[in-house]
């Protein structure tokens, strides 16, 4: 998945976001194919809140036990191909994943705290996304949401900045959601449409 991306999520995985950009593109790429592939034959839908980790677990909690709690952090790590199906099976719970600047998931199936106030999401984006907005604008974090419907959405301060449409057939007749100006990648299957900032 990364390599030949790497070029494709280069813009909205820039250092300006305030965390490490290869985790965020790892966690993009894993956001991507839980889009693409579901689970047993079901679409579902999850989030990744990636960085500033500390100040996002005081601002979430488990919603179910902790499924990786007690497990070592080098087994951990989003990048290590053996744990990335735990990951996806993991997918389908309730709740959001909490990964490290270094890029370990830290904590799975945490309930967001979610605050509305001053948040602007585009109408029709459900709690999920609700919740990674407001958690990018709380935190020093940027959040990675996967939606039942095959898209992932990017948050950074309390913000859309980016849709990845992992289908081409589906770009044809889609209306981005991104406010402001933007740019548009596409390479193989993957689209890609960020905020030109």
């Amino acid at each position: 998945m990364m390599g030949s991306k790497s070029k494709l999520f280069n813009e909205i995985c820039s250092k300006k976001r305030g965390v490490d950009s290869s985790v965020l593109e790892q966690t993009i790429g894993l956001a991507v194919e839980i889009a693409r592939e579901g689970r047993e034959g079901r679409k579902i839908g999850t989030l990744f809140v990636v960085g500033d980790s500390e100040m996002v677990l005081r601002r979430s909690k488990p919603l179910i036990l902790d499924p990786l709690q007690g497990h070592p952090e080098e087994s951990k790590y989003i990048n290590d191909p053996d744990v990335r199906e735990t990951f996806k099976e993991l997918a389908q719970l309730d709740g959001a994943f909490v990964v490290s600047n270094e890029g370990v998931v830290l904590s799975a199936a945490r309930y967001i705290d979610t605050i509305s106030d001053n948040l602007n999401v585009p109408l029709g984006l459900g709690s999920r996304h609700m919740a990674a907005a407001s958690v990018s604008l709380q935190t020093g974090a940027v959040s990675v949401a996967v939606s039942e419907s095959s898209m992932v959405r990017m948050f950074d301060d309390g913000e859309l900045i980016s849709e990845i449409v992992p289908e081409l057939w589906m770009f044809n007749d889609y209306n981005t959601r991104v406010r402001g100006q933007t740019f548009t990648r596409q390479e193989d299957d993957i689209t890609v449409i960020g905020r030109a900032e």
